[in-house]
């Protein structure tokens, strides 16, 4: 079963405000929540997939000098398997009054603190840990 590498951005504004947008229906696993990314092209490294994505999918602009690594997630699905290279993206306020569903998904800026209360994809439960982590972290220095 071929592996496929997928660049995702916790898009964060605000210190808190995270971006979600939902999977279409037609899609492997439709109807769930996500953080946005796509596919990692050959000879494209991550960060530059995440600026083409966010463009692409919801008509974020963002720099590669404002994304950090996060995690990467090795998952396997049934039907295929699935690396997710985790990026955290600092978002300016001006930039995240842009952010729309550019390929008529519907998105979000969710408050960390209710991010459980959407349905995501499993391999996304280390991604929830993670921004909780982060955040605390953020909070406490």
């Amino acid at each position: 079963m071929k592996q496929v590498h997928v660049a995702v951005a916790v898009a964060c504004v605000n210190s808190g405000e995270i971006l979600i947008a939902r999977r279409p229906d037609d899609k492997h696993q439709g109807g769930l929540w996500e953080f946005p990314g796509g596919k990692v092209e050959a000879n494209e490294s991550v960060a530059a997939a995440l600026v083409r994505e966010l463009d692409e999918e919801v008509a974020l602009p963002c720099r590669e000098q404002a994304m950090t690594p996060l995690l990467q997630i090795p998952y396997e699905y049934p039907d295929k398997h699935v690396l997710l290279d985790v990026y955290w993206v600092e978002v300016g306020i001006n930039d995240a009054l842009l952010a729309h569903g550019a390929e008529g998904q519907e998105v979000r800026w969710v408050k960390a603190e209710q991010l459980m209360q959407f349905e995501f994809p499993a391999a996304n439960a280390p991604i929830l840990t993670a921004i909780s982590e982060r955040l605390a972290l953020n909070a406490s220095h």
